[in-house]
């Protein structure tokens, strides 16, 4: 894989017009991750991962006017879980 860094970043944002990129596929035990002066953010989604990480899951809103807000949540305890649902495979498996 590569590697990026804060100036990588920078330049990328500056280049391409944006505040910021929102990434995701990189474990992050808070749940979500600022880096480089708030240029980047990774997000991830699921709590306990793996079952065994231990880590909380977020996810990023953003409302009409691009304003931010992180929702954070903690793995369903086992006991509360049911079972998945069962739907019917859809006629391109078959």
């Amino acid at each position: 894989g590569f590697l990026f860094g804060g100036s990588v970043v920078s330049s990328f944002n500056h280049t391409n017009n944006i505040d910021y990129i929102a990434r995701a596929h990189q474990l992050v035990m808070e749940g979500y991750k600022w880096m480089f002066d708030s240029q980047i953010v990774t997000v991830w989604s699921a709590p306990n991962y793996c079952y065994r990480c231990g880590n909380v899951a977020s996810i990023l809103e953003l409302d009409e006017n691009l304003n931010k807000e992180f929702r954070v949540f903690e793995a369903a305890q086992q006991d509360s879980r049911g079972p998945p649902a069962k739907k019917p495979a859809p006629d391109y498996f078959l």
